[in-house]
């Protein structure tokens, strides 16, 4: 789509500096986020008139009709110089502005990705439930395009995407792709889900699992033969696990937990730290593939001891949130502080730092 000269030497900013997202907002010049700091361009704050012209340059006819409608609006812009933009605009102090994310041009591989090998072998189960978390700007809409793209090159099936909204254009290889967005294909991710199920796919992405509806019907799917991939804003294995419960009535919630222990597959939870030298920021992975132990605590709702699990089965590709913070500060890609700042458990956190430098240091560990 054509754009203004003004937010094209935005893009071009973004893109020359890697910023990850665009915030254009009154008072302020334009606002990048890189490597997950905000940092302000070198350039006059934007009028309210400044950012009110930017963000109705920026939409389409039915767009701003939408907007102005609804007071708020996400959906995908696509611009063949800059690439495919996720672009939020809501009202400030009854002026519109914008937070624009930048989409990845290209599918990266796994190892520049720095995900785990557990990923990969996620994708090659023929059906269950695969859960990538993290918080806003972890990561996960990256990972899941990935697993998209892994599927895509390897198995001949077709896949189904629920996407709010679409951020990467996935052609076809192996497998037939059927890309739907919220707000432009679908009315929502629940009503869309019930719809895909009779559209014969073999794979279903949900860009989120939000509300009652779409947790349901997700895990019908994923008990029914289907690869389901799906995300939720959840920081840990536990935390995700007791956020699927949440959305359940307690009269329901005996049966979801069967559910969960016969079709969940696997949990990727994910954070993006600063590096060490804080030129960049490094992945940060929690991996649970769930075995036997693992279904078993699942049926006594012993949700706390996947903990233990994670711990004791490195040899199969698990680690927890923490161990990956450990070894990442271990080797030098991030610092203590950053490690503790991060952690699932700062206290038991210290005490193993402290443990393993006694151990190295050849000292007695403390009785505290």
């Amino acid at each position: 789509m054509p754009i203004s000269e003004d937010m094209a030497r935005i893009f071009r900013l973004a893109r020359k500096t890697e910023a990850s997202d665009i915030h254009i907002v009154a008072g302020l010049p334009p606002t990048f986020r890189i490597n997950g700091e905000i940092i302000l361009a070198s350039a006059p704050p934007l009028s309210r008139d400044d950012t009110k012209r930017l963000v109705y340059g920026l939409l389409n006819e039915e767009q701003i009709k939408t907007f102005e409608r609804d007071w708020q609006l996400c959906c995908s812009v696509f611009n063949e110089e800059y690439g495919r933009m996720r672009v939020s605009v809501y009202y400030h102090s009854a002026n519109p502005e914008l937070a624009i994310r930048m989409c990845n041009k290209e599918i990266k591989t796994r190892v520049q990705l720095a995900l785990p090998e557990a990923v990969d072998r996620f994708t090659r189960f023929p059906s269950g439930l695969v859960l990538v978390t993290g918080p806003t700007g972890s990561g996960k809409t990256t990972t899941l395009n990935y697993m998209i793209d892994l599927i895509n090159s390897e198995r001949r099936c077709k896949i189904i995407t629920i996407e709010d909204p679409i951020e990467f254009v996935h052609e076809r290889k192996k497998a037939i792709i059927i890309q739907q967005e919220l707000y432009t294909d679908v009315k929502s991710f629940s009503s869309a889900l019930i719809h895909v199920l009779r559209q014969n796919p073999d794979v279903i992405c949900i860009g989120e699992m939000r509300d009652y509806e779409t947790t349901a019907t997700a895990l019908i799917a994923a008990e029914t033969g289907h690869l389901v991939i799906a995300t939720l804003h959840t920081p840990n294995s536990l935390q995700t696990m007791e956020r699927i419960m949440s959305v359940f009535p307690p009269t329901q919630q005996a049966q979801v937990i069967s559910q969960l222990a016969n079709c969940l597959r696997g949990i990727v939870a994910q954070r993006l730290v600063p590096s060490a030298d804080k030129t960049r920021r490094i992945l940060a992975c929690e991996v649970l593939i769930i075995n036997t132990p693992a279904r078993t605590h699942i049926r006594d709702h012993e949700f706390h001891q996947l903990v233990n699990v994670m711990q004791f089965g490195a040899r199969e590709g698990m680690q927890s949130m923490d161990s990956c913070l450990m070894s990442l500060y271990e080797q030098g890609e991030i610092t203590y502080d950053t490690a503790l700042t991060y952690c699932t458990d700062p206290k038991m956190f210290a005490q193993r730092h402290q443990t393993q430098k006694d151990n190295a240091e050849g000292r007695m560990p403390s009785a505290e």
